[in-house]
């Protein structure tokens, strides 16, 4: 019997997008629209190669999702599909805080090493930072950090994904959601816009600071007193942006942070976890409302553009604005099925990103 070889390199994770190069995002969300162009308009042709037959990814959420979940369960299938046409795809195992002992009668140590050994990718939603950094440090196949409390890393590269379409349709005069019309890279349509965030400086904001700047994308950041970013994302944020010409801006004020912008981002005020803090946080701000009065205060752009990552309450951003043809916000949900994909793909497949 020939000897058995046991495969000890450490595998490739996607924690941060703070990890990769501007090239290397952008190559990805390139990546996330061939597989978005391919499937809304060029049906894929039969193909020969299988390579996700066989595998599967286990998402590890311990807290609630529903655009992650279904993103990721999608994605692997359809990652198989359009590979071999009508081939079954890979398989989604989701292992969710009834599902598995995580926490309770296992540790995190434990567990990362019992799942690891029997899937061949993990995407997990986290509390800590920490603990997708235990799951990197122990898993013996690649870590996709579907969210943390410091960063949000999928959700970031499908905003990228959704600015690229909408400024490659406008700057090309192609009608709204015509996806075979691509014709750019995304390192052609995204630098140079000014993107302004109105919120609570959670991991949505953070992960925007580790991945606009280095795109040459200037961030200017509104957030209430008290409410501040940990000092390593700002230090990368502010190098980054020396290095591509961005500006990375903090202020107190919704109408400072929105001036001359071409898009307003926001998020939840309360998020998982937080819910006894709901009427102190309410409070503290008051102000920060996205409206089309905020923007007309602020001198935004004309042409502005609204984001959210969802799901969405009504003091974030008001009707007007969240239903209005500035908003993506539908498309950027969409997105992130595409852009797990590329990651997905990225890391099954290509060996790495």
């Amino acid at each position: 019997m020939s000897a058995i070889t046991i495969n000890t390199t450490k595998p490739n994770h996607f924690i941060t997008t703070a990890d990769y190069s501007a090239e290397q995002l952008l190559d990805l969300v390139d990546r996330a629209i061939k597989f978005k162009v391919e499937s809304k308009y060029n049906y894929p042709e039969a193909r020969t190669e299988r390579p996700l037959v066989g595998k599967t990814v286990g998402l590890i959420f311990s807290k609630r999702s529903t655009r992650t979940r279904v993103a990721t369960e999608t994605a692997v299938g359809y990652l198989e599909l359009v590979l071999t046409f009508f081939g079954l795809g890979g398989n989604a195992m989701f292992l969710g805080g009834q599902d598995i002992q995580l926490g309770v009668n296992e540790s995190l140590y434990d567990t990362t090493h019992v799942v690891s050994s029997m899937v061949d990718a993990i995407m997990a939603r986290v509390g800590g930072h920490d603990e997708i950094e235990t799951l990197a440090k122990e898993s013996a196949v690649p870590i996709i950090n579907a969210l943390s409390e410091k960063y949000h890393p999928t959700q970031i590269l499908a905003d990228l994904m959704t600015l690229h379409e909408y400024y490659h349709a406008k700057q090309n005069n192609v009608p709204a959601g015509v996806y075979s019309a691509h014709t750019q890279h995304p390192r052609e349509t995204l630098k140079g816009l000014k993107v302004a965030w109105v919120g609570d400086a959670n991991n949505i904001l953070q992960e925007i600071l580790v991945a606009f700047p280095k795109c040459g994308i200037s961030v200017s950041a509104a957030c209430p007193t008290g409410y501040v970013c940990d000092q390593d994302v700002i230090d990368i944020a502010q190098a980054d942006a020396k290095k591509t010409g961005a500006t990375v801006v903090f202020t107190t004020s919704p109408e400072e942070a929105v001036k001359d912008c071409d898009v307003i981002v926001t998020d939840t005020w309360v998020s998982m976890g937080q819910e006894e803090e709901k009427k102190k946080r309410i409070a503290e701000f008051a102000g920060f409302q996205v409206t089309s009065d905020l923007a007309k205060r602020g001198n935004a752009k004309s042409d502005w553009i609204f984001m959210h990552c969802l799901p969405r309450k009504p003091e974030e951003v008001d009707d007007e604005v969240f239903y209005s043809e500035r908003s993506l916000v539908f498309p950027e949900a969409e997105n992130r099925k595409w852009t797990i994909l590329a990651i997905i793909d990225a890391l099954l497949v290509r060996g790495g990103i």
